[in-house]
């Protein structure tokens, strides 16, 4: 990788007695080796940036690698991600390297020195941001990334692909009501996710155009998994009152929920009617089989990767943001509520 300034600009010996380092130190920092201290990384990529360094691509054989990065591997829509990114790579003759780190909301510090050192042909990631220093060292060694963005809002200027997750709610809700049911909760993810909040509103925008009032105490904020849907269904169904339909924001959480009826001797959907979101494979095999909302995981990975890719050939997708569009799925979790009863 060749590295040249500007005319006028110091010479990297300069820059390297500036910085206090020697000058095979910076050329580790330029290199991406990983035998650099973070604080020494960070001084000399700061001159680099001062002084106007611009970093050519190599000519070099392209890697062969496509780095997918999740902040944890244990969620079944993990494996959807998996597939979708697989179908693409596999087409241009990648092999696909898994990563866990950081965050729902963006990877560790220590993930980009690691990237840098392996050089891939492109990244995806599962997070709903990436950090501003992070995209920066990206950036700077021409190392293309998207986000694959069921959780976020990522930044404007942040190559993304997302769903519709505004629509997803209102249509789960509107399921619900027109089977008749008018006390519906909803278990959703995480309070500080986009995607909780646009699931939320979509929820609340049904129950408005219904002419429904809206009641907060029938809203809970869970984790996307199983535990989180069980331990909020079981307190939403020991209300005096309690509902008639839940909302789940997550097929995970959707099992919790039928988890907790079956504790309480509830029946689904005889006297409680649920709905899912995400249309995993689970949700099909489930007792009773799960109405949800389906959320194209496998062809949001699909796009992503063909985005990143474009970037890698030096091509600019017409949309550096897609949102693709979410269904309902009905099933046999959903019924009218019982006589009497909504």
């Amino acid at each position: 990788m060749a590295e040249t300034p500007a005319a006028g600009r110091v010479t990297l010996a300069e820059l390297a007695a500036e910085a206090e380092v020697s000058l095979s130190t910076i050329s580790k920092v330029l290199n991406g080796r990983s035998d650099v201290s973070r604080k020494t990384r960070t001084k000399v990529e700061a001159l680099l940036d001062g002084h106007g360094y611009q970093r050519r691509a190599s000519r070099g054989t392209k890697s062969g690698l496509l780095e997918l990065v999740f902040h944890e591997l244990e969620s079944a829509w993990a494996l959807e991600i998996i597939r979708g990114v697989e179908n693409v790579a596999r087409e241009h003759g990648l092999s696909v390297v898994l990563t866990e780190s950081g965050t729902r909301h963006s990877p560790g510090p220590e993930w980009v020195e690691g990237v840098i050192a392996r050089r891939p042909a492109g990244v995806v990631l599962v997070f709903a941001d990436l950090a501003q220093e992070s995209r920066r060292l990206l950036e700077s060694r021409g190392i293309p990334f998207v986000i694959i963005d069921p959780a976020g809002d990522p930044a404007p200027d942040v190559p993304s692909v997302g769903s519709a997750n505004w629509a997803g709610g209102m249509m789960a809700t509107r399921h619900l009501i027109d089977l008749g049911h008018r006390r519906i909760a909803a278990i959703t993810g995480p309070e500080d996710l986009m995607c909780s909040l646009a699931r939320i509103d979509g929820y609340r925008s049904a129950l408005n155009t219904a002419g429904l009032d809206f009641d907060p105490g029938l809203v809970r904020y869970g984790n996307f998994h199983v535990d989180g849907g069980r331990d909020h269904a079981l307190d939403l169904l020991a209300q005096p009152e309690r509902p008639t339909a839940i909302f789940a924001g997550s097929d995970l959480q959707a099992l919790g929920v039928l988890d907790a009826a079956r504790q309480l001797g509830i029946s689904v959907p005889e006297q409680l009617s649920v709905v899912g979101y995400d249309d995993l494979q689970v949700a099909r095999w489930s007792s009773p089989a799960l109405t949800t909302v389906h959320q194209p995981l496998i062809e949001m990975a699909e796009e992503a990767t063909r985005m990143v890719l474009m970037l890698r050939d030096g091509e600019q997708p017409k949309n550096t943001r897609l949102d693709l569009s979410t269904s309902l799925v009905v099933r046999q979790s959903t019924a009218a509520p019982p006589d009497g009863v909504n």
